[in-house]
């Protein structure tokens, strides 16, 4: 059984089942009140989407971007982390198509628990299938106003290591470098330390010669 509305209401009943209002406070807390919480602690979140998964079949059926769409659109957090932990379960599946799909969904519900999970999965991997989104759609993220999908630019890979396209990646370090945003100034210094573990001399030699804040400095520098 794999119709939408019968893995959503699989999804849905077994979260509910699993409410814990105890643990919500400290999960809403540590989201600076952002968005309400079942209380599903990950582990136990992932288990239940094995469940799911095992019900429903919808991983042996092609991606659903419907399910991504009800999931966001569902009030608790944990239901957007159900839609995350579908797509990277759906990574081999991602198209150029389903860009758009991950745009929009970045820029609702917005904070960086959500950038996270899809920048350097399901943006990292339809940009490597498909190069053209390059310069299509994440070269404006980079370059725009919302400093959500300019952490996605920054990110987006993250898991690259050799394959990384370095000058892609400086050029958008650079064109953000003088943020004030926190969440920015974290990404950057991210993405340098992850990087710092494949070319640490490169990532070595361009702090060196690039004016970054002390947070990016700091994090870009752990390694090196």
């Amino acid at each position: 059984m794999s119709e939408i509305h019968t893995v959503l209401d699989t999804i849905t009943s077994l979260f509910e089942e699993n409410r814990n209002p105890t643990n919500a406070i400290p999960m809403q807390k540590y989201m600076k009140n952002h968005f309400p919480f079942l209380g599903i602690k990950t582990p136990l979140r992932r288990e239940l989407m094995k469940q799911v998964y095992v019900q429903t079949g919808i991983l042996k059926v092609e991606f659903q971007e419907t399910l991504i769409e009800h999931l966001w659109e569902k009030k608790e957090r944990e239901y957007q982390y159900a839609a995350i932990d579908y797509m990277t379960k759906s990574l081999k599946k991602l198209t150029k198509q389903n860009l758009p799909l991950m745009e929009n969904i970045m820029l609702h519900k917005q904070w960086w628990d959500s950038i996270d999970g899809i920048a350097p999965n399901a943006v990292g991997t339809i940009a490597k299938k498909d190069p053209s989104v390059l310069d299509e759609t994440i070269e404006k993220w980079a370059y725009g106003q919302d400093i959500w999908l300019r952490r996605a630019a920054i990110l987006f890979q993250l898991k690259y290591k050799e394959t990384t396209e370095e000058q892609r990646l400086n050029r958008y370090i650079i064109a953000n470098a003088d943020s004030k945003e926190f969440f920015i100034q974290k990404a950057i210094g991210w993405a340098l330390r992850e990087y710092s573990k494949t070319n640490p001399d490169s990532v070595r030699l361009f702090i060196q010669q690039n004016s970054l804040s002390r947070l990016s400095i700091r994090e870009g520098s752990k390694y090196i």
